[in-house]
């Protein structure tokens, strides 16, 4: 695949985005389940969400 003079720059822009792309992945993957953790823990110590609640709650 003939990429002419700039073909490093290419090949380079590339594989830099896909990395970024990559370490995001990863990131919010970790990020989910360091969230989801908090959450248990926050429910286990009686925190309740809001979300959570029933309509009979509320009134």
């Amino acid at each position: 695949m003939p990429l002419g003079p700039y073909a490093s720059f290419i090949v380079t822009s590339y594989t830099l985005v896909v990395a970024v792309v990559l370490i995001l992945i990863v990131w919010i993957a970790v990020d989910y389940r360091r969230q989801k953790a908090r959450l248990r823990e926050l429910e286990a110590s009686g925190v309740v969400r809001r979300s959570g609640r029933s309509a009979a709650d509320i009134r």
